[in-house]
């Protein structure tokens, strides 16, 4: 006779099956957040470290005037066409029509990527059917199929969402497929043992302990929607950052380039802190089958 599962007697089974399976002592709670809040404190010291010394290579380059101007420009003369670009309103123009293809790529290509992963993770012919297809879509490069998204849906806003979306889908769903199917044999086991339904064994025992192997994959889906929203900005647009990164190069204008560049770059690595931030969220709150598996 099997008996409910709810939340609060779930975790408290796995708390159980925690104490009777690990023998490691814990550390304290003070002992253990001294050393990451040192590693943060050194990595962000060496990324600081790191931009400068990329700025200081760039200065040396131009003062020595190894190439041209208009091929490399100074970072002073960079700096004055981001003072200009600011002022006149245009970076906020293209940036924010990248960042709105960006967001709304990753709000299709996210779930869908987690929802397939999971159908995969639980059916092995479901896989083995689809695989193939997928891996076609995955190795084939963006830019070899961007150009038939604009065609058939418009030179607008929606190629450029569906080329984000389907360039975040694919890390989402592997990382998704591998996390779930990590999960150890005994805890389905054990959930069987105490009657769990599929949905309740979904819920609280195959998401919760994919979690954090699937916020690896939106790390790395966030840094490729700026890449999905620039190639389709490349293709056909009359905004964003792609657009203008074309613009000012048919131009001649590496100072307006460089300005794009930077933005870019500069909006792919507050997206990842965001999503790694999201990620230590949750993860201070994970319950204690995380502990059974990383040990």
């Amino acid at each position: 006779m099997s008996c409910p599962v709810d939340s609060i007697g779930l975790w408290g089974i796995f708390m159980q099956q925690h104490v009777l399976l690990s023998t490691k002592q814990k550390p304290a709670p003070a002992a253990r957040l001294r050393l990451p809040r040192l590693h943060i404190r050194l990595r962000t010291a060496a990324g600081v470290i790191g931009i400068l010394l990329i700025y200081l290579v760039w200065e040396v380059i131009t003062r020595l005037e190894l190439y041209p101007a208009f091929i490399i420009p100074p970072p002073g003369e960079v700096w004055e066409k981001f003072i200009t670009v600011v002022q006149d309103g245009r970076l906020w123009l293209h940036a924010s029509t990248t960042l709105g293809e960006i967001a709304l790529g990753m709000s299709v290509g996210v779930p869908l990527g987690i929802f397939v992963g999971s159908l995969l993770a639980k059916s092995r012919a479901l896989e083995a059917a689809l695989s193939p297809l997928l891996l076609a879509a995955q190795s084939t490069p963006i830019v070899a199929y961007a150009p038939v998204l604009v065609i058939w849906f418009g030179t607008g806003t929606t190629s450029k969402v569906l080329i984000c979306a389907l360039i975040v889908f694919f890390p989402m769903m592997v990382n998704t497929l591998s996390g779930i199917r990590a999960v150890a044999p005994e805890h389905h086991e054990l959930l069987n043992l105490y009657g769990a339904s599929y949905t309740e064994r979904y819920l609280k025992l195959e998401l919760p302990s994919a979690i954090s192997v699937i916020m690896a994959g939106l790390r790395v889906s966030a840094t490729l929607a700026v890449i999905g929203a620039v190639v389709g900005e490349f293709i056909s647009a009359n905004a964003g950052l792609g657009f203008w990164i074309k613009l000012a190069r048919d131009q001649y204008d590496t100072a307006l380039v460089a300005v794009a560049v930077i933005t870019l770059a500069v909006i792919a690595r507050s997206l990842y802190g965001l999503v790694a931030l999201l990620e230590r969220r949750l993860l201070r709150w994970r319950p204690p089958v995380y502990s059974l598996i990383d040990e």
